[in-house]
Order: structure tokens, then sequence, then C-alpha cells
């Protein structure tokens, strides 16, 4: 059992840091003296940072009409949260710390819940679920079910570091936890990583949505603006910090792996070939560093192919080959696949070039690579063919894939498809999956530029009404993949009559999402094909008395 709540203190404090956050303010400030833990048992910390809008004379109106809840600070602004949470840690008196945005909002039991739930588990941080709105980007992964007890290597906490959490405050005040304030972005994290390399237990709480972060309707939200080299000199911070709690191994590894994936990945994605060019060659030295002490081979393997190039390029000082790899593949798509003995490689600049960059840099791991085929995969051409009764329609497809391989066929995908079937980029077969029968016999070629492989298919039409999705299928690093055949604007043939007894329209057109099919269907039904005619005729005529 938890201990006894202390009678003279509330269960929790929340602290809120403030700076220019009207309209958003009003609602945040709402959601938690409307908190079913009731007011009697809370505490609001709000701290203005030198608010310049109404932002502080919201306080004070709140404050006023609830003087036992809200306490309210006004200083000089310090250019960052981390100083009035500071500040209000210094005054809170709650058994729990909480912490929120303050243009954020909570759910209405979320308090009570947090609390709760701390008590029954003994825990010293309890992570509530979190959901984004109007846009904002929120991870999911650690919210699928409550978990009384989860690490760093064994869940999805890495990518969930954010301060906005319950922390008891015994635990705060024993290790003295504070937030660095020379950070202007990410000051929660070394906070955040140290509580929880310290705490007893830390649960999550995922069947209540606690927490609503808002994305404003400027993206002014401090997160949004700083630039390349404050984020990487911040970024360094956290991870130095992290490295003197936690050891080399799995748990470092699992808190790195989000730092290499999400902060440092982002600072070489489409905007750096824009960057001035001292300030490529301080970012590329800055990543390097980094890579030189955490990039082990365990943080390298988790990564997909795109950002383990580029953290590599950067490791290797190749800041051009770096920005030609972001030009191309924002230019012309993925580079090609190149299938061999078994494994794929994605042919990104340093592949088995001068740079001497390991395979294993350029290699689908387990990674679902289903929207990296389908990126660069295109119908090109399709005309018809009749002997005697007999109609088929050859088709042309060109995918990014470079090797002679049985495995890359061109089929019709049967008829009851599974929803997750029709993803826009395609999707991984669950491991065993049958695929569907070969209707005709596929031929590869080399596509002319070297980078991709045309995939030529004769199909015989059946003498029916039928509609077939035409996909391509494919084996990847153990995996097999279905693709759908986007019609990018290339004009496809005119329909075609079948010349049998009962005659057929069929065509190769795109379906309402833009994806290649192969239609067969009667002119009229037999039962009922004078009528047909007849209203066809009318629909002429009425057509022609109109105009």
């Amino acid at each position: 059992m938890g201990s006894s709540p202390d009678v003279t203190a509330p269960d929790v404090t929340v602290v809120v840091a403030v700076y220019n956050t009207m309209p958003y303010l009003t609602q945040c400030l709402e959601s938690l003296v409307g908190q079913s833990i009731g007011r009697d048992r809370l505490e609001v910390v709000a701290v203005d940072d030198g608010s310049t809008d109404d932002s502080g004379r919201e306080l004070d109106r709140f404050a006023a009409r609830y003087p036992d809840t809200v306490k309210v600070i006004h200083q000089e602004n310090s250019g960052g949260p981390a100083a009035p949470s500071n500040r209000a840690l210094e005054v809170a008196t709650g058994r729990f710390v909480y912490f929120m945005g303050s243009d954020d909002y909570l759910g209405e039991e979320a308090l009570e819940r947090m609390v709760g739930y701390a008590d029954r588990h003994e825990s010293d941080i309890v992570v509530g679920k979190m959901v984004g709105t109007n846009g904002r980007y929120v991870h999911q992964a650690l919210y699928k079910r409550n978990e009384p007890d989860v690490g760093l290597s064994d869940s999805a906490l890495p990518f969930t570091l954010a301060n906005t959490k319950l922390f008891r405050r015994e635990l705060v005040e024993k290790h003295k936890l504070r937030f660095p304030e020379d950070m202007p972005v990410g000051s929660d994290q070394p906070f955040t990583i140290e509580a929880v390399a310290r705490a007893r237990r830390t649960s999550v709480l995922a069947d209540y949505t606690c927490y609503y972060a808002v994305k404003r309707g400027d993206s002014s939200n401090i997160t949004y603006r700083a630039d390349h080299l404050a984020r990487l000199r911040c970024v360094a911070d956290i991870m130095r910090h992290a490295a003197g709690l936690i050891p080399a191994g799995p748990e470092r590894d699992a808190v790195f792996h989000r730092h290499f994936l999400w902060e440092l990945a982002k600072l070489v994605q489409h905007d750096f070939p824009a960057l001035d060019a001292e300030t490529r060659r301080q970012v590329c030295a800055g990543v390097a560093a980094l890579a030189d002490q955490y990039f082990t081979d365990g943080v390298r393997d988790r990564m997909d192919v795109q950002r383990r190039v580029r953290i590599a390029l950067a490791q290797r000082g190749a800041v051009e080959e770096l920005a030609r790899a972001i030009e191309d593949e924002a230019e012309h798509g993925t580079p090609p696949v190149l299938l061999e003995d078994g494994r794929a490689y994605v042919g990104y600049p340093g592949f088995r070039d001068a740079l001497a960059l390991p395979d294993r840099v350029f290699e689908i791991l387990d990674e679902n690579a289903a929207a990296r085929l389908a990126s660069g995969t295109r119908y090109l051409d399709a005309e018809w063919e009749q002997t005697g009764d007999e109609l088929a329609v050859r088709l042309a497809v060109r995918v990014p894939v470079t090797a002679d391989t049985a495995s890359l066929t061109l089929r019709p995908a049967p008829k009851a498809m599974p929803r997750s079937a029709d993803k826009p980029g395609g999707r991984r077969l669950p491991a065993g999956a049958e695929l569907p029968a070969e209707a005709g016999e596929t031929l590869r070629e080399a596509d002319p530029d070297g980078a991709g492989t045309v995939l030529r298919l004769r199909l015989p039409l059946p003498a029916r009404r039928a509609t077939l999705g035409i996909r391509v299928y494919l084996d990847v690093a153990g995996s097999a993949y279905e693709i759908p055949v986007p019609v990018r604007g290339r004009p496809l043939p005119l329909a075609r009559r079948w010349r049998q007894r009962l005659p057929y329209r069929v065509s190769a057109t795109a379906n309402g999402k833009g994806r290649l099919v192969v239609t067969t269907a009667p002119l009229w039904e037999p039962s009922s094909g004078k009528l047909k005619r007849v209203r066809r005729i009318l629909s002429r005529v009425k057509r022609k008395l109109s105009r």
C-alpha cells in the first residue's frame, strides 16, 4: 500500500509555466480548477514568465476567483520554461507534482486517476495517456495498455520524455531534480530521464486520456522555433547527462535510439542542404561527435535505412554527399533497392564507393519497406492483344528494385482483400501468407536508367464481369510485400469490345484511389439486354432534345 496522504498538504501541485499563451491559457486553467480530484486536494502554481499579452491578467483573475487553489508568481522573462518551472518547485507543497504546458489542457478525471494509480502501485512516476490536438503529433506506442511498472529498454518510454507526468515530490526533492535553465529546447528531458533512472517504479495509465497537447494555430510553441545549432547543443547536453546516469548497455541504447532517430535525424532532413556551408559543417561535426560516442551497433541497427545512412554520412564528415542524398531523394524519390543473396540494400550515396561505409549501414533490416518500394513503383503502359475470341492485356510496370529474382512478379490481387491491403504504400504480408496465383508469366528486364526493373505481364482476361487490381509482389529482407501500382497521369488505352456472342467492355484504368485496375464488364446483361438498349436509345434522344 502507498503512504497515507498528509492531511495538511494537497495531493498534487500542478506547475504551469506561462508565456504569452492566450487564449489557450483560459482552457488550461479551467481544466485544472474543474478537476474531479477536487480543489481541496489540488494546488496550482502558475509562473508568468514576463508575458506581454493578457496571460498575466488571466492568471490573476483565476487566482482571485480560487485563492485557496491557484497561486501566481510574476517574474521577468527568462527565455524558456525551465526557470519558471524551477521557481514553482520552490513553493510546491503537494505529495505529487505535475507539469503541464499553458496551452494544453487535462481530461476532467486526469489528476484523480493518476494520483490513485500512483498510490495503488507505489509509483514514483505515472505517465498518463497524452494525445495531440489541432495537428500536434504525440507518440502513442506507450499507451497500448495500463502498465504498473515499465522500464527504458522494455517499453516506448524513451519516446515519451516530456515532463508532462506525475512525479512523487519526495523523489524530486531527494535528488534535487531541477530543469537546466541554459537550454532553449528540451530542458524537460534531463529532468525526466534522471527521474526515471532514479524512480522505484514508473507506471503507465493508458485507459483514460489525461493530457491534451495543443498545437497553436501559428505553430509558435518554442519547440518549433529553435535553429539547428541550438538544437544540436541541447541534444548533446541531454545525451551527456543521460550517459552519466545510465550505464552503457540496452537501457542507454534505448534512450539514445530515440535521440538519433528523432532529434539528431531532424537536423539532417530536407532543410539541411539549404543551410550555409559553415552551419552544415558544424551540424555534421556535432552529429559525428555524438555518433562516435553513442552510435552503437544496437542503436544503428534499430534505425530505418534513410536516417541510418544520413547519420553515418554526417559521422564520416561527408557533408556534400549528405546534402546530395537529401536533394536526390526529394527530387527523384527513394533510391533503388538492391536484392543480393537474400539481403536488401538501398543505393544511397556512399554505398560501395570511395567512402567505404559498411554495407550494414545501407541494409534493410527489421523495417517495413512497403512505403519505400511504393514510392518508386509506377505504371508504364498497357496494350490489348486479341487472338480469336481471347483477349489479353499486356502491362508494363517499373519497380525500384535491381536484381534478377524470381520473387519479383506482377499479379492480379485476390478478390477479397483485407482492409490493411489497401494502404497507400502497400503492405508487408503476414508471415506464411500465400500469394495470389500467377495469371501469366512475368518477364523482368533492367530499366534503362539502371535504377530499377521493368516488369511485363501478359494477362488473359476472363469472359465474365471482373475487376482485377494489379499489384507487385516481391521478397525483401525475408519478408513478402504487396505493392499497388499507382497511375500518375499517364494516358490509358480506350475501352475495347470483346468480339464474342456476348460483347464485353474491357479497360485498364485508375480506380478511385489512383491504382491500376483492369476491368471487364458485359455491355448488357443477357436477361435484360433489350431493355438496357432501349434505355440507352431513350437517353440519347433525351439529350438531343435538351440541346
